[in-house]
This record gives structure tokens, sequence and C-alpha cells, in this order.
């Protein structure tokens, strides 16, 4: 039988999903299929509009080998599940004579736990010794919650918490889901043959392709017992995310919190002996934490590293203590057992971790402000680390024995690939050292025609913004390009401050409406924002990356300023520190190149279709004026760029007139 050609596969996919074929689609899935045939790897930009999913999709199944994809965000996961993969097995039926099977698989505590849901949660004694089914009030927000988790649990073919809609909070998730440290185990549960997790293991050993999450991908590769099954392809698309998400996997953390309901967990079932070893030390780890400044530790203070040990030690022998003793007269024993050795367990891991001292590890104290920020006092603090770099473990567990594909619309950071792949642990482009795996770059462009669509304008003109005080003249600014453009402003800022003066500034002074993230749910204000013209929407970190309005609704995107990381950050400051200490430009590296991504990123919320037109306005001279500047505009769409204020004006009122005229 011939091999059918993947330009007509393409072309049956494509139609079945209803879209368009473009050329940087074609040139994806050309390149794609060459590195999966030549089991190479491949970073390929792709921007929006260009149909990547597809253009990775369609090679993947032609060549016939297991695929895992993996994602950083829930909605295109639901898109490949629910959309582009059930069309496009469909659509190649006929060429392929074969129709490969598709699974989704996320780590375990997304699933509903049946035992959880039937036998109840096992309860701290602070807590009270109750059945949250039984206890909390029907008409409460949890027990309302928990009533309709019990009536899903019979509906539902998956158990996962993302086809529950509409959601619960993740008080009354927990108290009907387990991690995988707490789970009984297929074997010794009760529920075990009818497990949710369990199932979706199942089905993913069984599936041509299976779709998975950044987190599950970095479980996978940290922790060594493999929860993906064996595969010859690994697509990771928003690969720009990547880092971050493994970073954020391999980050252990201790409050006295936590300690202290280990404490608790473990109390019932050890003798008297092991319980106060325990009880011990997490008081004294509690008083140090009560006095802890925030910032990075870069040495490990004699009185914290005494307390680390003995909670390590204190630990292991309730460890071995919960795995020598029994005692019938507890309740489910199994289950309160396992959720107390896990616990244990988490306590006993990290405090080795930091008490250890890696060189290639971060500690640092965090201090947790109260919500709203009316009081001045901190309501808690943790004791955190973190690896100074991923970049190794990612080039070890990712790019042996498989081809990988990278993509995403923003892979090309300052005009080439080399910064995110030496994020990834690659070396620079067609270089060959033994033990860095060669890797090609392709940006495949954009169906847009940006130079045309969007106007990238930065305001040379304002003063440089400080860490601290009032930007009057950049507030000044804001409004004026608002009313410029009749409202319809995304407004992206680098902290929740300044979204919030911005916010206050612009309600007393513009007669349209201003939304704040964190006044609704993200999802209520971005349905808002699209259906109002007038509407602005004002955030911080997620609006960044996650809002998808096309048409005349969001035809002006603003920063307030270069999205760089605090200068206290921790751990960006350490890896900054390092490459600096390796002879390289660490500002460059870390600071600029991740205040580049989110540039790269924010810029893109602006044109999602090929009707659209705006302006993406910086607030701040430095993208003109500094050095590196140069570095971040090539990172962006390539707009026409302008530094003349009034030109800027006229145009967003032209798009406006325009806008109301088709209205």
């Amino acid at each position: 039988m011939t091999k059918p050609s993947l330009p007509d596969l393409l072309h049956a996919a494509v139609s079945a999903v209803g879209g368009t074929e473009r050329p940087g689609q074609v040139a994806m899935a050309e390149a794609v299929a060459e590195a999966v045939d030549d089991a190479s790897h491949l970073l390929v930009q792709a921007g929006t509009g260009t149909g990547k999913s597809l253009g990775y999709l369609v090679p993947a199944l032609a060549h016939g080998e297991r695929v895992v994809v993996a994602t950083a965000t829930l909605a295109l996961q639901r898109q490949l599940v629910e959309r582009d993969l059930p069309r496009t097995v469909e659509a190649l039926h006929p060429q392929l004579r074969r129709r490969p099977d598709f699974a989704m698989l996320k780590g375990r505590s997304n699933y509903l736990c049946l035992h959880r849901l039937h036998e109840g949660a096992p309860q701290d004694e602070e807590e009270g010794l109750f059945d949250v089914f039984e206890q909390a009030a029907p008409t409460s927000k949890l027990g309302k919650d928990l009533l309709r988790l019990r009536d899903w649990a019979d509906e539902t073919e998956t158990g996962d918490r993302d086809d529950l809609t509409p959601g619960v909070s993740d008080r009354a998730w927990g108290q009907v889901s387990v991690s995988s440290r707490e789970c009984l185990g297929a074997s010794k549960c009760a529920y075990g043959a009818e497990c949710f997790a369990e199932a979706a293991r199942e089905r993913s050993k069984l599936a041509d392709v299976v779709i998975t999450n950044h987190a599950l991908l970095a479980i996978d590769a940290i922790e060594g017992a493999p929860v993906l099954p064996q595969h010859e392809v690994l697509i990771i698309d928003e690969a720009h995310e990547l880092v971050s998400r493994v970073t954020g996997a391999a980050t252990g953390e201790l409050t006295p919190g936590q300690v202290n309901r280990a404490v608790r967990r473990a109390a019932k079932l050890v003798d008297e002996k092991a319980a106060d070893q325990l009880q011990t030390a997490a008081e004294t780890f509690e008083r140090l934490m009560e006095l802890a400044l925030p910032g990075r530790l870069e040495e490990i203070p004699e009185d914290l590293g005494y307390c680390l040990m003995a909670l390590r030690d204190a630990a292991r022998t309730v460890i071995v203590a919960l795995g020598s003793t029994r005692d019938k007269s507890v309740q489910d024993e199994d289950a309160v057992r396992k959720q107390a050795l896990a616990s244990v367990e988490t306590v006993h891991d990290v405090a080795e971790r930091i008490a250890n001292g890696s060189e290639y590890d971060v500690v640092w104290y965090e201090r947790h402000e109260p919500r709203g920020g009316a009081a001045p006092r901190f309501s808690g603090a943790s004791l955190r680390v973190a690896p100074l770099s991923v970049s190794g473990l990612l080039r070890e567990k990712l790019f042996t024995d498989r081809s990988v594909v990278l993509t995403s619309a923003t892979l090309k950071l300052g005009g080439d690939f080399n910064g995110v792949a030496a994020s990834l642990g690659l070396g620079p482009e067609g270089t060959a050292a033994e033990d860095e795996p060669v890797w090609k770059g392709l940006d495949v462009g954009s169906p847009f025609d940006y130079g045309k669509q969007g106007i990238l304008y930065v305001a040379k003109h304002l003063a440089q913004p400080g860490r601290e005080g009032s930007r009057d003249d950049m507030l000044d600014e804001l409004a004026e390009l608002i009313e410029a453009a009749g409202g319809r402003t995304l407004g992206l800022f680098s902290s929740m401050r300044g979204a919030q003066a911005a916010a206050e500034a612009m309600r007393g002074r513009l007669d349209m409406p201003i939304l704040l993230q964190g006044e609704e749910t993200l999802g209520e204000l971005i349905r808002t924002f699209a259906a109002d013209a007038r509407t602005c929407l004002f955030g911080t970190l997620s609006l960044w990356q996650g809002v998808d309005v096309p048409g005349p609704n969001c035809q002006l995107v603003v920063m307030d300023r270069v999205p760089f990381p605090r200068p206290d950050d921790p751990l960006m400051s350490a890896r900054q520190k390092a490459v600096e200490e390796a002879g390289g430009n660490g500002f460059m590296a870390v600071a600029a190149t991740h205040a580049a991504l989110l540039m790269a990123q924010g810029a893109g919320r602006l044109v999602r279709a090929t009707g659209d037109r705006g302006v993406v306005a910086v607030l701040d001279p430095r993208v003109e004026r500094a050095r590196y500047g140069s570095f971040l505009r090539r990172s962006m769409p390539d707009f026409w760029y302008t530094t003349d204020r009034n030109q800027v004006r006229r145009s967003l009122a032209a798009i406006d007139a325009a806008a109301k005229a088709q209205e």
C-alpha cells in the first residue's frame, strides 16, 4: 500500500476542523515529520493563527508510534481532546486505514477518589472528629459543593475535576481527592477496581496519543518512577511555560502549619516517645519561623540547620514507627496511616534536602501577607527550596531515547532560539557537544500581517519607573490612550498593586467600566470584557498569557512597565548571579529574557484574527532608551514601531471610529 502523503493528510485534517491551510502550518508539519522520522529534536515558533495543533498532530499520527503531547493550559488540553483529535482521527482514517486511540492523563489529585468519597477524609484533631459530608450544612457553600460531588460521582465516566461544571472550591475537592503519596494503591483499596485515576492510567497505556500537562511531565522526569507510558515522540506545546512548570514541581516547602499537621496525623498511630520527638522539633521550627525575615539564605544559619536535622531525624523515627505498628481501634486505619505517612515523608524529604545544602539548590524564607492587605502583620512564613537550574534535569530526562518537538508562539527571544534553548539544557543551535542534544529551530511566522494590523508604541517621553512612588505621568498617558481608543483596553501590569492603583485612578477619571482582576473570577471578567466595547480589563500575570479576545473589543493593549523579575526574587537573583559567576551576562540571560518572554506573550493578546487592528502601548521609556530595549522589541511581533504620541492617538481614534461604524 502506498504511504499517504503528508500534504494530503494535512488537507483532510484542516478541512475536517473547518480551518484554512496556512503556509506556516505546512512548513511546520513537514519539519515535525522530519524530526520524528530522524528521532531528532525541533523547536518551532508558530504565531497565533498558524494552526499549530494540526501542524504537529497530523505528522505524529501518520508516524504511527506512541506520542505524548504535554500542554500548559486546561483550555488547550480540552481543545485537543474534545475537538482537534476526534475530527483529525476520523479525517485521516480513510488514508491511514486505522483510527489512532487517544487519552488524557493527569496527576492523581485531579481525579475523584471513591474511597475518600465513601469513607470520608481522615480528619485532623483540631478540625474535629466528624464526617465532613455529615457536618457541612447543606445550605453552606461547602455543603452544596459536597452534595453536588456525590451526585456527580454517580454520573461521571472520568472523575476528572475539570469535567465538573461549574467547578467546586479547593477545600471541597480536597475532601474527595488524594495525592499519589496518600493513595492506598489499587490492590489494597476496596474501590481499586472502579478507580478513576487507575482507569485513566490504563487508557493511556493503550492509547496512541496521550495528552497530559507540563506538571505531570515534570513529575515523570523528577521522580524516576515512570508515570507516563513508554513513548517514542514527545511534543511540548506552550513550551515557553515548561521551565517554570518544572521548577514549580521541583520546589519544596516547609511551613509551621504543614509540620504541625504531620504531627497531629502521626500522633494517634505511633508511640508517645516518637510523637513527642516530632512535636518538640515542630515547636522549635515554629519559633524560628516567627522570627524569619524574607529573603535568600546563601548559607543555612546554625540554629536552622540544627532544627532541620532534628525535624529530619524525628520524621524518620515516626516513618519507621508507622510501618511497624497497627492500631485496629483507629477507624479506616489504612487510609489514616497512609495520609499520616505522606505528611511526615514530605516533612522529612524537604528538611533533609535543605539541611544537606546542595550548591544546586536555592533556599529562602517567604512571608505571606494576609489577603486584602488591610493588616500590616504577616499571616505566616514558609521555608522554600528550589533548583538553581532545571536545564541539566531537562537535558538528561527529556532529550534521551525519544524525539522531542517544542512549540509555542514565543520561543525566539531577541531574534533567535538560543536563550530558550539554553534554559532547556540545549547548546547553541547547530553545535554538537558530546553531552548536548543536537536540535534545529524553525520560525514558521504567522498568517497575520503585523506591520499593517498593529502598532507598537513606546512612550519615551515618560519618566523612568522607579521601584516605589506614584507614576502620575503614566496614569495621565493611560487615561488619554483609553479615551482615544473608546475603551477596548487590556491593561497588563507588572504588579497587582500597580493594577489596583491604575484601576482606582481610571475609575475616577473615565466614564467607562474598568474591570480589575480579583474582583470576579477570571473567566467571568474576560467574558464581560469581550462583550462590551467600552469596557477595560486590568490585571497582572495570568492576563499577560491567558486572554483571547479577537475582534474590535480589544484594540489597545497597555503594559505599564517592563516586567522584570523583582530584584529581591530569591530564585531569579540566584540564577542571575550564577550566570555572572560563570562569565555570562546574568541580566540578559535571566532578567531580560524573563521580561522579553512576558512582553512577547502580552503583545500577542492584540492580534488574534486576520481582521484585528490595534496598538500595543508600552509606558516605559527604557524599551526605547536602554541598551536592552532593542532585544525586547525584537522579541515582540513585528508591529509598525513609533514613539510619536500624537500619531498613536490619531490611529486609535481612527480604529475606534471604524469599529463603531461596523457595530
